[in-house]
């Protein structure tokens, strides 16, 4: 009972009887009240307090269709998710209510109440959501740094709870930007190597010439400037596990090695003739299609098929994109800034097309806070991070509404951002990656798919 003394439950109704005979009925049940008169008044509470819980008339005084309130209930399901909304309205607006339902309403009650009934529901939408919060918080460490109520996420998430216990090898794929590294350390955390060192190694930076060194490691005199013995990554990762960062990018001699440790489970050292074992689980990620690499040759089946044991998928941000304000949320609470986006700098960051996805969005979100300060982040705030030519073209993901233009696709609005990008950084193809929150190879794979000229 002792989480239900300590949340705040906001009211918004702009009848001022109602408002004081809540918050009374409430403090005197033990929990915090604030009431506020209307939609303005209680954005303002949402963004800056995070109520727990918030009961909200759906009739004002000014609106005969409901209208306002099924608006607000839009905005307040924006900036806190999270918060379940008990519904207020009268006999003759139940349909009302039912409609905000399906936009994310957790209850209704009509007018007049009972007041234990009321109570009964406040408690309920309150067990409810801690029990959801506690089961998030404790179903696996790692995955406080994983943020997102989307169904996609979920299956993500129930994915990793059920594979981490097991040693099998995992491979999981998605764009750059989407996560794959807190994924595969979510895995190594709620697994029994946990205790154990977790190693990670970028492939796509590794050349041939040094894989053996970096991976298996060498011993003193065994090549020029050999001055001393080096462990490699895979005598790092005993009793841990190994996670092969973009493991598309290995050449195809060094595939042929990495099978062999894989199958062997030993290695030798530079410059050392006896064979060492290792044990490790490997875990590795890719935004390339290996299917399609193995059917071009480019990559070899039989390595494949020891890394694809698991596959775990994570979707681009254009495909989960209510998690967007849960994200930027966390990433202004990271940045240490008590700053809160408008609703209109919100929805225009829910409508981007994000080719770097999540990575992309946290600088535009830190960019963001640098260029608004510590007060309300503007839409123009947030359009000026993300280098858009004007208030309604391609940068938002639709055309202006009086231009009779017809809304670009995805890859469109990806070509012409990236293009975007590139002019802003002069063509220079390592700041135009940054600024988008991609790899270098990234960009170079997405300037080639959509044929830019550099």
């Amino acid at each position: 009972m002792c989480y239900f003394c300590k949340v705040m439950i906001l009211i918004i109704d702009d009848d001022d009887a109602i408002r004081a005979s809540l918050t009374f009925l409430l403090k005197r049940s033990g929990l915090t009240a604030k009431a506020v008169p209307g939609p303005k008044e209680a954005l303002d509470e949402v963004r800056l307090q995070e109520p727990e819980l918030i009961l909200m008339d759906m009739n004002y005084s000014l609106s005969t269709t409901g209208e306002e309130g099924l608006e607000l209930l839009r905005k307040i399901k924006i900036f806190a998710p999270a918060a379940p909304v008990i519904l207020m309205t009268a006999w003759g607006s139940i349909s009302l209510a039912v409609e905000g339902m399906r936009l994310g309403a957790f209850d209704f009650i009509t007018k007049p109440w009972d007041n234990m009934a009321l109570m009964d529901r406040i408690r309920t939408a309150l067990h409810l959501n801690s029990e959801r919060q506690e089961e998030a918080g404790t179903t696996g460490r790692g995955f406080d740094k994983i943020i997102g109520n989307s169904p996609q996420i979920k299956e993500v998430l129930d994915a990793v709870t059920r594979v981490a216990p097991t040693g099998a090898s995992v491979l999981i794929t998605g764009e750059s930007g989407t996560g794959k590294e807190l994924i595969a350390e979510a895995i190594h955390l709620n697994s029994p190597r946990s205790s154990g060192p977790f190693v990670k190694v970028n492939l796509g930076g590794l050349s041939s010439s040094l894989f053996d060194s970096e991976m298996f490691g060498h011993k003193k005199g065994a090549f020029t400037d050999a001055w001393t013995d080096r462990k490699g990554r895979f005598e790092l990762a005993d009793k841990g596990t190994i996670f092969l960062d973009e493991i598309g990018e290995l050449e195809p001699v060094c595939q042929v090695k990495l099978l062999r440790v894989l199958q062997d489970r030993t290695y030798e050292p530079l410059g050392e003739s006896i064979p060492r074992r290792t044990d490790v689980r490997v875990v590795s990620a890719t935004n390339r299609d290996l299917q399609e690499m193995v059917r071009q040759g480019l990559f070899r089946e039989d390595l494949f098929y020891r890394l694809n044991l698991i596959p775990i998928h994570l979707p681009p941000l254009r495909e989960r994109r209510e998690d967007i304000p849960l994200l930027v949320q966390y990433f202004t609470r990271n940045a240490g800034s008590r700053a809160v986006f408008s609703p209109e700098a919100m929805e225009y960051l829910r409508r981007l097309p994000y080719p770097g996805n999540i990575r992309e969005l946290k600088n535009i979100v830190e960019r963001a806070l640098i260029l608004g300060g510590s007060g309300t982040i503007s839409r123009d705030d947030v359009v000026r991070c993300t280098g858009a030519p004007d208030e309604h073209g391609a940068a938002s993901g639709t055309a202006s509404p009086d231009s009779g233009a017809p809304a670009q696709t995805l890859e469109e609005m990806e070509r012409d951002r990236i293009l975007r990008t590139l002019s802003d950084c002069n063509g220079n193809v390592s700041r135009a990656a940054a600024a988008l929150g991609l790899t270098r190879a990234s960009l170079y794979r997405r300037i080639e798919k959509f044929k830019i000229n550099i």
